[in-house]
């Protein structure tokens, strides 16, 4: 077991708090077997209102998943309590978000999407579903930065 902390990056202007609303955000992830290395073609998904049986009553997780490779059923699960905003004060700098907790399954790349709020500085006002869904570039430390950046670590 292991955990995976995905970071975010961005510019904010004028607003603070970005964060990701309800316990039905999707998280889109790409996956990596932790037995195989078999990366996954398509996007997939993860919510935190999600929970399935793992094998045996050993608990639950977000996801629990067959390999089609090797055929390891592995799993990953949302810290809840890992959940951060990213605020003004954190502008330009990099900040855990959120972790994983990884038991075969590993995310290897991320595309945010839309289901994120924040709020005017000055204002108060919340502004809700920004989608953060367009990707910039990656660069060579395994960070993946978008329009309002996010990276995803081990």
């Amino acid at each position: 077991m292991g955990k995976i902390a995905l970071q975010l990056k961005a510019t904010l202007e004028n607003v603070t708090n970005l964060r990701p609303v309800g316990e039905d955000f999707r998280w889109y992830l790409k996956m990596k077997c932790g037995n195989c290395g078999e990366i996954s073609e398509k996007w997939q998904y993860i919510r935190l209102m999600d929970s399935v049986a793992l094998k045996g009553g050993r608990g639950s997780a977000s996801m629990v998943q067959k390999c089609k490779l090797c055929a390891r059923e592995n799993s990953i699960e949302i810290l809840s309590s890992t959940i951060k905003s990213y605020n003004a004060e954190d502008n330009e700098k990099f900040k855990t978000i959120v972790e994983f907790e990884c038991r075969g399954l590993e995310p290897v790349d991320f595309q945010p999407q839309a289901g994120f709020a924040a709020e005017g500085v000055e204002s108060g006002t919340v502004f809700s579903d920004i989608n953060l869904q367009e990707k910039v570039r990656r660069d060579p430390a395994r960070r993946y930065v978008v329009p309002g950046g996010n990276s995803l670590l081990s």
